[in-house]
């Protein structure tokens, strides 16, 4: 595969900010010229880069999941890992919420995005976060990843139905937390 000029690479990361945008508030109605004219270019810049808006529009989900995956993998790390997960899947639904396409992503299982592997990057580095935050003793252990998949879900459900309340995703939490002896026993040891 042929190496993107600088230029286009910038133009394109322009097309799929402003795509991002557009399709948050507008949806898939929002016509390509609209696009390229917030993006600050023009609409055959945008045909070179993306062949339909549906191409436009897979494109910015993927590249969100991506960029959701990176941050998890660069947290895995952390010093505090119950506190770096709740933070993590806090921030994941509320940036999420903003974007319907976003949402339907995170909610499936077999869409673009995990075809084209970035769902799976995700899934992974998510996981991460919650097994440290398990061994930490912070997050109950009887959940797995693709229960914590289901409560993302949910959870995004939860926003679009009351947005920007913020309670429900926080007795979610609350409910994610571990209680009892492993909580006690990782609350004591250093």
């Amino acid at each position: 595969m042929e190496k993107m000029r600088a230029d286009a690479r910038r133009n394109r990361a322009k097309v799929l900010a402003a795509a991002e945008e557009a399709f948050a508030l507008d949806g898939l109605a929002v016509p390509l010229d609209d696009i390229a004219r917030l993006a600050g270019v023009g609409a055959g810049t945008v045909y070179r880069h993306f062949p339909s808006k549906e191409a436009l529009f897979q494109a910015v989900v993927l590249e969100r999941i991506q960029q959701f995956a990176e941050e998890a993998r660069a947290l895995a790390a952390a010093e505090d890992p119950g506190e770096v997960f709740v933070d993590y899947f806090v921030r994941v639904i509320r940036q999420a919420s903003l974007n319907r396409a976003i949402c339907d992503a995170l909610a499936e299982s077999s869409g673009h995005a995990f075809k084209a592997g970035a769902g799976e990057e995700f899934r992974a580095a998510l996981a991460e976060l919650l097994t440290r935050a398990q061994a930490a003793g912070v997050i109950r252990p009887d959940i797995n990843g693709d229960d914590l998949r289901a409560l993302i879900a949910g959870c995004l459900a939860v926003e679009r139905y009351a947005p920007g309340s913020g309670h429900l995703v926080r007795v979610v939490i609350d409910g994610l937390k571990a209680s009892g002896p492993a909580a006690s026993a990782a609350a004591t040891t250093p």
